[in-house]
């Protein structure tokens, strides 16, 4: 979604603010959390007994988004009915904490938390933004995020979501609902479908006038299933309340009414009870859209009270009005859209003695979007309210999931982790404090670490810890010495006057900025990392370069002899400076491993961005199918610099070359039975298990260390053209003590093992033999063996 004054002039912003009265936000104390029972049939219950007894008007305004004295103060709001002793509902972004708020955490991006392989991690992740939603009185977390995957290496958004393999990327986002809905938080899960770039994502206005639509996503049906819509579907079968549709059209038609994306897909074939509700100002219908599945427009109408229609922005309200009245939307359709709303409401027990929105939130709009001292100087009627610290203990998790989403890269002669060294030199913009101020915007900032990306999804930079800051309390403890130059310095002064002694180690920090409204132009770090890295290391024999970025990023300098080891850090949220320290000096091992693959060349890298600049009609033909990320280098045979899934650790792993496979049901039917009812999910039988692979996995070295396993599979020859040559289908994470083994076993189900038939539009097992093998990464693969599923 978007920032409020991207796209809307600073008058309609101020008129939207000026109908806001903070004294109607009285504060609560925060209520305690829960373990919420997805109980759909009984929240239905609720949802129509509730919907009988609106008026016509009021069901309107439970589909129309609305910003005004009696909606509320959030991005997105829902009018409260006081006769029904409705409150109202507050929707906030974004995926990795809350946006526009004071006093609450800067969560690791949702890429940090895929680097971490470890659903357990993830989940509790989940459930801390949860409760800091909760106690700022936001019922719903715009998020978590799917869409984009990652289908372009340089998407925008791509931090945000989970990394571009659909079971990493399912196994992320079901962790996360189950997290967040536990505390009672209903998530939107987004962006539904094919939102793979930020470049015309949305329609623009050329300027003769001409309205330039959205980009076209034209997806295949089977990519579509077995890639985009695979995570999805695990948000679904996970109890996701909602869902947003996307601003890009999808094979020509609007996301948010597209009748064959929303009702055939979602919510017949995936047995979805939610609600979809649209981007921010991604409808463009009034009948289509209601006719074709969105059930809850916004923002919906911005500040009715005086600031006049806005024709094209908004399409519900009074419009959706008057298409009940000739009948071109049923009223029947209407109190489905509404029950919708209703039933996630109810599902979580919203209606409990839910938290009133934390008044502060006002003031925080206002400085974000147009500062104090300019409200004030155009006497802006607003109060600064002090805001509820909702922050808890959270920073300890957040330390913890930042070192677990730290991946080694390279560590020669084992340089880290650090050994008391007597003189260290820090370099580069991304160590230090911020500098430019608190917020995140559309171009970073010069100095100061990348704790997390820009746009919807970003978090006001409270109390961030610098890297810089802690490496000198740390090497405090050592009596090390600590010397800093920014990426500028280093350019311009390559003899290093001032850098005395000769230091034992120099740390490199670089990063790369992403966000929401465009997409990266370059692969390499930002702030000429590369002549940044080969003159630090040109000079300095022990060179250790951490990088804080939103993915993926070409490395010329990794084969230098100097570079010793490499950090790909991520967005670590607030414990920048803590979590890396952590690891550096060995007092946590890291244990991420990629969720992408980093190439060797940028022209090795598929599916660039579409960029059809001067044309009226934006297409993006996903022509590659399913052949994204490590699977597009399987298919072309290129060797990656550092392959999806790799990732070192301070001690060393083997596993068993024998695997077993067991068939838990046996000789199963090709395709799910078709008298069974869908079930939210979709089909129950795509959950059944048919198979586990079992191996065995060591600790080799001298330290104790994490290892994750990995399961692949090849699918028989007998399916279709444009199957990747292998697929992820199981992780493990596992804690090891030197010379400690483990068992682990992956259990696979009916849908892990079956490919989309786009004749018989059902998922099918393939006659032939799979082939299973497990190992450390895509392509470090130790472990194999041979199964048909079929005819066993």
């Amino acid at each position: 979604m978007l920032f409020w004054d991207i796209k809307h002039p600073l008058s309609r912003f101020l008129l939207f603010l000026t109908s806001l009265n903070l004294s109607h936000f009285p504060r609560d104390n925060i209520t305690e959390n829960r373990d919420i029972h997805l109980d759909w049939d009984a929240a239905q219950a609720k949802a129509n007994a509730f919907v009988a007894r609106l008026n016509l008007t009021e069901k309107i305004h439970m589909v129309t988004g609305a910003s005004s004295i009696d909606a509320g103060v959030c991005i997105g709001n829902i009018r409260p009915i006081k006769r029904l002793s409705f409150n109202g509902m507050c929707f906030s972004d974004g995926p990795a904490g809350v946006n526009r708020a004071e006093l609450v955490s800067v969560f690791p991006s949702g890429v940090t938390a895929a680097a971490t392989w470890d659903r357990d991690l993830i989940y509790q992740r989940g459930i801390a933004i949860g409760e800091e939603f909760k106690g700022k009185g936001a019922h719903l977390m715009l998020g978590p995020a799917v869409g984009p995957m990652g289908r372009h290496p340089l998407g925008g958004r791509n931090w945000e979501g989970f990394g571009p393999d659909p079971y990493l990327s399912g196994a992320s986002v079901a962790a996360t609902i189950r997290g967040v809905q536990s505390t009672g938080v209903q998530t939107c899960t987004k962006h539904f479908i094919g939102n793979e770039q930020e470049t015309q994502r949305s329609n623009t206005t050329a300027p003769d006038g001409t309205i330039i639509p959205g980009i076209s996503s034209n997806i295949d049906d089977r990519t579509l299933h077995e890639l985009y819509l695979w995570p999805f579907t695990d948000a679904v079968k996970a109890g996701t309340t909602s869902l947003m549709c996307s601003y890009n059209r999808l094979n020509s038609t609007y996301a948010c009414e597209n009748p064959k994306l929303l009702n055939d897909i979602l919510k017949k074939e995936l047995g979805f009870r939610g609600y979809v509700v649209s981007d921010w100002f991604a409808t463009h219908s009034t009948t289509s859209s209601a006719n074709t599945g969105l059930d809850l427009e916004m923002p919906g109408e911005l500040n009715p009270y005086g600031a006049g229609a806005l024709p094209g922005r908004w399409y519900f309200g009074d419009f959706l009005l008057r298409a009940i009245q000739n009948g071109s939307v049923s009223t029947d359709r209407l109190d489905e859209m509404v029950s919708r709303v209703m039933v996630s409401y109810y599902l979580l027990g919203q209606d409990d003695n839910y938290p009133s929105v934390d008044p502060s939130t006002i003031a925080v709009i206002v400085a974000n979007e147009i500062g104090l001292p300019m409200a004030q100087k155009i006497g802006f009627p607003f109060e600064v309210v002090p805001a509820r610290d909702v922050r808890a203990n959270h920073s300890s998790l957040i330390r913890q999931i930042a070192v677990a989403g730290t991946v080694l890269l390279k560590n020669v002669n084992s340089t880290l982790p650090l050994q008391k060294p007597k003189y260290i030199a820090v370099f580069g913009n991304d160590a230090a404090d911020i500098t430019d101020g608190q917020r995140t915007d559309n171009y970073g900032y010069d100095i100061g670490t990348a704790a997390i990306g820009g746009g919807s999804g970003t978090i006001r930079l409270g109390e961030i810890i610098s890297p810089l800051d802690a490496i000198k309390i740390r090497a405090k403890r050592d009596s090390t010495q600590v010397k800093y130059t920014t990426n500028n310095a280093v350019i311009s002064a390559g003899n290093f006057q001032g850098i005395y002694p000769l230091p034992d180690i120099c740390l490199v920090f670089l990063k790369t900025w992403a966000s929401e409204d465009h997409d990266r132009v370059s692969f390499e770090l930002d702030y000429n990392s590369t002549q940044v890295v080969e003159n630090v290391a040109t000079w300095c024999n022990n060179t250790i370069v951490i990088m804080h970025s939103a993915g993926v990023n070409t490395l010329p300098w990794a084969i230098h002899p100097n570079v010793k080891a490499i950090l790909a850090a991520h967005y670590p949220g607030e414990q920048s400076g803590n979590s890396i320290v952590d690891v550096l000096w060995g007092d946590s091992a890291p244990s991420g491993r990629l969720p992408y693959t980093i190439p060797k060349n940028e022209s090795d890298a598929a599916a660039p961005i579409a960029n059809q600049t001067g044309s009226k009609d934006w297409q993006a033909d996903f022509s590659e199918g399913q052949l994204i990320d490590y699977r597009h280098y399987d298919a072309n045979s290129i060797e990656p610099l550092y392959e999806f899934g790799f990732g070192l650790a301070y001690t060393t792993f083997e596993m068993t070359a024998n695997l077993s496979v067991k068939a838990v049901k046996q000789n199963p039917p090709e395709t799910p039975d078709s008298a069974r009812q869908i079930e939210v999910g979709g089909h129950p039988d795509l959950w059944v298990e048919l198979l586990e692979v079992e191996t065995a996995v060591s600790n080799t070295g001298s330290r104790p260390g994490v290892a994750v396993p990995q399961l692949y599979i090849s699918f028989p020859s007998s399916v279709p053209e444009g199957t990747p040559v292998k697929v992820l289908r199981g992780f493990e994470k596992v804690q090891l003590e030197p010379a400690q083994s483990k068992r682990v076993t992956f259990k696979l189900l009916r849908r892990d093992l079956s490919y989309w038939d786009v004749v018989s539009q059902t998922w099918t097992l393939p006659a032939g033999e799979f082939v299973f093998r497990t190992g450390f990464s895509s392509r470090d693969l130790k472990g194999e063996a041979k199964l048909k599923v079929r005819g066993v």
